[in-house]
């Protein structure tokens, strides 16, 4: 049994956080990875991750959970979008579970406009005239999919920066290296 657990939205936010891992010197090892596959999945406490993981915890085989949910905006889901909403339901969640006393919970967004998602918070971190020309480019191409986006940002980001994907020591990712580093006891 692996002591620790995240759950997160996709696999390219398990992609990136096995990578933030890696570079935090973090061993993956230890720690069960939780795909809900979308937001809206993270408020169904009858969901089949929530089925797997909660015996585990209540057996003592799993000691800390950290949640990694996009913030969305509030404006597109006014019950789950937007920080405090994701906060606020998350938590109702994790609570219903008996689960409070070993979770952490970090919600994905742009630290300046709070909205957005995983791939906001990594735009966020290189510099603002390299970030002009994606928010350009998405602008121009009028992506309208959501999802679509994400996966637009996440290719455009990779071809740009192959050598450096991510800039891990820009201030916006210290919150997320904290929460790794509660959820496997590293000081």
């Amino acid at each position: 049994m692996k002591p620790y657990a995240i759950i997160c939205e996709g696999k390219t936010d398990r992609a990136f956080l096995e990578t933030l891992l890696k570079h935090c010197e973090i061993s993956a090892e230890q720690i069960d990875f939780y795909v809900m596959g979308d937001k809206s999945s993270f408020f169904k406490p009858e969901n089949k991750k929530y089925q797997e993981l909660i015996p585990k915890v209540q057996a003592d085989q799993v000691e800390r959970i950290l949640f990694v949910i996009d913030a969305d905006c509030f404006e597109n889901d006014q019950k789950y979008g937007g920080i405090e909403n994701t906060q606020r339901e998350l938590n109702l969640v994790i609570q219903q579970h008996n689960i409070l006393s070993n979770s952490e919970l970090f919600v994905s967004c742009d630290p300046e406009t709070k909205i957005g998602y995983l791939e906001s918070l990594i735009l966020a971190t290189i510099p603002a005239e390299q970030r002009v020309c994606i928010e350009n480019f998405l602008r121009c191409s009028q992506f309208k999919s959501k999802e679509n986006h994400k996966a637009i940002v996440n290719q455009i980001y990779s071809i740009a920066y192959p050598n450096a994907p991510y800039n891990f020591e820009h201030r916006y990712f210290e919150a997320l290296k904290k929460k790794l580093q509660w959820l496997t006891l590293v000081k």
